[in-house]
């Protein structure tokens, strides 16, 4: 995490909101700090009208759990808050317990790269339910973001077909830690390098830039700033054509470029940043060849997102290489995930029993699934998935023969022909320590790219997506309408008057 080595205090226990250590000092002050509990993160809905979400963000929440505490100046910051009448809002023997805080829960997590889907539980913890109260806000600031990032890129590369994708996008991102999460969840999601290099030292993603219009502006005339880079920069040369007339631009590129190689070096391209960039990126091309500069790619920036690339290959433009900026840092169109972290089981120290919970709600959509949940995906003879499962930890996937969608009982899907279920909730920490060893960031990158090809094309169109197949085992079902019908009877019947 940025965070991490931009602070002197390397402690990230108060990046929370405030109610989660309220709730934090009411489960001291009530002495039921043991008592344990069982919460599941997942998100509701798709974005940008989607069929998946790319899951990212897990190495870096293992990370900062690991090292979970609350440093001295942490609690010095708490001491010194007040409450309404000017007291101390936290007890000073709460915060003496929160001294010697280390987090001891146990985390299953879905690996990084997996393709998911709304409902299914994507991280399970078990714990005392104070620390597995305390890390909310946090768990959930770090995947949501990378997820949704991560996301938009593999929809980005997606519409390219094959051009590389590049982030440009840190001097639009939500802040240097934003900007710095971009980057990694662009390059989880397919983007081939950044120009952030921050993010190119920390996670070796591979750096690219070229230079601005301030750099032309500097100079004479274009055709000076131009040979004043060559002579700078001889082996990294992308001109920036569009300061004053495009097409002048490519002639000045072109005209530097051949005494480049006769000096031995290469132009690598031109880039376009504004203007008609189908009909500009046909005729720098066609000029581009005609010279001779055959390796020479045209690149495609400003503002352009996976609906406008889309739009513009149908157009027939001739573009080799898309830098995607604003656009894709900012998650354009779909700000958040929202993904939620509900309780859904408890039981005091030391017994065996568990008490699953549920939250109710007047929306089918925010009514929670209760137990202690795995989820298994389903595939056929050929790899390609075919459904998920979401069941209780009791039951075995092999006896699950249809799923129930978790807002109509009336839609199910047998699970006929599906070979080999497998777990997507693996354990990544146990009492506090890591077991997991997170993959390099290239593998995380390249089993997204697989898990794409194992989905089957009408989950990933851009319009309508066909909806993938995420649903409740007959027992689950069973056990959550029942639990919705005893928590009605006991709070009334939930219909308006």
């Amino acid at each position: 995490m940025l965070s991490l080595f931009l602070r002197e205090d390397p402690s990230l226990a108060l990046a929370t909101d405030l109610y989660e250590l309220s709730m934090a000092q009411g489960y001291w002050k009530n002495e039921v700090v043991d008592t344990e509990a069982e919460f599941h993160m997942f998100y509701r809905q798709n974005p940008f009208d989607g069929g998946y979400v790319v899951w990212a963000g897990l190495a870096d929440l293992i990370d900062v759990l690991r090292d979970f505490c609350f440093s001295r100046s942490d609690l010095d910051y708490l001491a010194e808050l007040p409450d309404r009448k000017g007291l101390p809002l936290f007890d000073p023997d709460f915060l003496a317990y929160l001294e010697g805080f280390r987090f001891r829960c146990d985390v299953h997590a879905v690996p990084e790269g997996t393709v998911v889907f709304p409902n299914e539980p994507l991280i399970r913890v078990q714990g005392p339910i104070l620390q597995a109260q305390l890390i909310e806000t946090l768990l959930l600031n770090i995947v949501n973001f990378q997820s949704l990032i991560a996301t938009k890129a593999a929809r980005t590369v997606m519409a390219a077909q094959g051009d590389p994708v590049v982030d440009f996008g840190l001097r639009r991102a939500q802040g240097l830690d934003g900007g710095f999460s971009a980057s990694r969840g662009a390059y989880i999601g397919g983007c081939a390098g950044t120009s952030n290099v921050l993010a190119g030292k920390q996670l070796g993603i591979q750096v690219v830039g070229t230079f601005a219009h301030s750099w032309v502006m500097a100079f004479k005339d274009e055709r000076e700033a131009f040979e004043a880079f060559a002579r700078a920069m001889p082996n990294n040369c992308v001109f920036l054509v569009d300061t004053y007339d495009t097409m002048e631009g490519v002639r000045n590129a072109i005209e530097v470029g051949l005494h480049l190689r006769e000096q031995g070096h290469a132009i690598m391209g031109i880039r376009l940043d504004s203007g008609d960039l189908a009909y500009l990126s046909v005729q720098a091309r066609k000029m581009l060849d005609e010279a001779g500069l055959h390796d020479a790619v045209v690149i495609a920036s400003g503002d352009l997102d996976e609906w406008l690339i889309r739009s513009l290959k149908s157009q027939g433009a001739k573009i080799g290489v898309w830098g995607l900026g604003t656009r894709l840092v900012t998650a354009h169109g779909d700000p958040a995930l929202g993904g939620v972290y509900k309780l859904t089981a408890l039981r005091p120290r030391g017994e065996g029993k568990w008490q699953y919970k549920l939250k109710v709600s007047e929306q089918k959509l925010k009514t929670s699934v209760p137990g202690l949940l795995q989820v298994y995906r389903c595939s056929n003879g050929d790899g390609k998935f075919i459904a998920d499962a979401i069941i209780d930890v009791s039951e075995s996937p092999e006896q699950v023969s249809r799923i129930i969608d978790p807002h109509d009982n009336t839609k199910t899907k047998s699970l006929k022909g599906c070979a080999h279920p497998e777990p997507l909730l693996i354990p990544v920490i146990e009492k506090g320590r890591a077991v997991y060893q997170s993959p390099p960031l290239d593998a995380i990158r390249q089993r997204v790219q697989e898990q794409l090809g194992r989905l089957d094309s009408g989950h990933k169109r851009f319009e309508h997506p066909h909806i993938y197949p995420v649903g409740l085992s007959p027992h689950l079902n069973r056990l959550r309408d029942g639990m919705i019908a005893q928590a009605r009877a006991l709070n009334g019947n939930g219909l308006n008057p």
